[in-house]
């Protein structure tokens, strides 16, 4: 019941954040379109872990070449946020920070996949997904879920700064039934756009998008996603999330997205 009643509070004070005037944020750069980009985990949180690739190497190199990208693209006419440029560790909640003050536009949090030493399929599984946030519908989405949102573990009294949510409770994911994603429409639609670039330009399995409690994008006030983009601990994705070529495949696929998104 004590758990409970924290979640309820947490809830109380997200959707009163973000239902404040954007005066309260800091002001962005005239009109333009500001996209935050989320290299995921970083410093003393490596993410999940190849037989010698880092998830969060590969994730900061595609968030650089994708900001590339879409600055040499439109230029001033979309500013690049970055959650972090260098091998830094950060919260969810420090993440989700960043682009609510930065008045972020869309955000993009870049990821890789993995599975429990145990399953017995891990080293054959392959696959990209883009999630937005919502209930998780069937187990897998929330073991995702789960482990992305374990980082939270690893700072101190995250149970009192997250209000008692426990990333390892089933209980704790009733905070993303309470709430609604305000901007779940366009959530959706660039996740379908991310989805199929990924899978046309990088040349990933399918693996469908996908809704799950994700702590950094439930607290983030704009159009939010987080990418999957393959299984680090199948050795062969892992050699193609490692390489440069790969590493460009997938921005460029995201670029591609972001430009239809965008739309100009």
């Amino acid at each position: 019941m004590q758990r409970l009643k924290g979640i309820f509070m947490v809830v109380t004070v997200m959707l009163v954040a973000l239902a404040l005037p954007s005066a309260c944020m800091a002001q962005a750069d005239d009109d333009a379109f500001t996209v935050v980009i989320d290299p995921g985990h970083g410093g003393k949180d490596t993410g999940c872990i190849g037989r010698k690739a880092k998830e969060k190497d590969i994730t900061l190199a595609v968030a650089k070449r994708l900001g590339d990208k879409i600055t040499k693209k439109y230029g001033d006419k979309v500013r690049v946020v970055y959650t972090r440029k260098t091998d830094k560790y950060l919260t969810l909640q420090q993440r989700a920070d960043v682009a609510n003050g930065e008045q972020g536009d869309l955000f993009i949090s870049i990821h890789v996949n993995s599975v429990d030493k145990k399953n017995r399929k891990r080293a054959s599984l392959s696959g990209t997904s883009v999630y937005t946030c919502g209930l998780h519908k069937t187990k897998n989405n929330l073991e995702v879920a789960m482990m992305e949102n374990s980082v939270i573990e690893l700072e101190p009294d995250y149970e009192q700064v997250y209000q008692e949510f426990d990333p390892q409770s089933d209980e704790s994911y009733i905070i993303f039934e309470m709430s609604q994603d305000l901007h779940i429409k366009q959530s959706l639609q660039f996740a379908s756009l991310a989805q199929k670039r990924l899978v046309k330009t990088a040349g990933r399995v399918d693996k469908e998008v996908r809704q799950a409690g994700f702590w950094v994008l439930w607290a983030t006030s704009m159009p939010s996603v987080l990418v999957e983009l393959d299984f680090i601990c199948n050795p062969t994705q892992e050699k193609f999330l490692a390489s440069t070529s790969g590493q460009d495949k997938c921005a460029q696929a995201l670029f591609e997205a972001f430009r239809d998104y965008y739309g100009k």
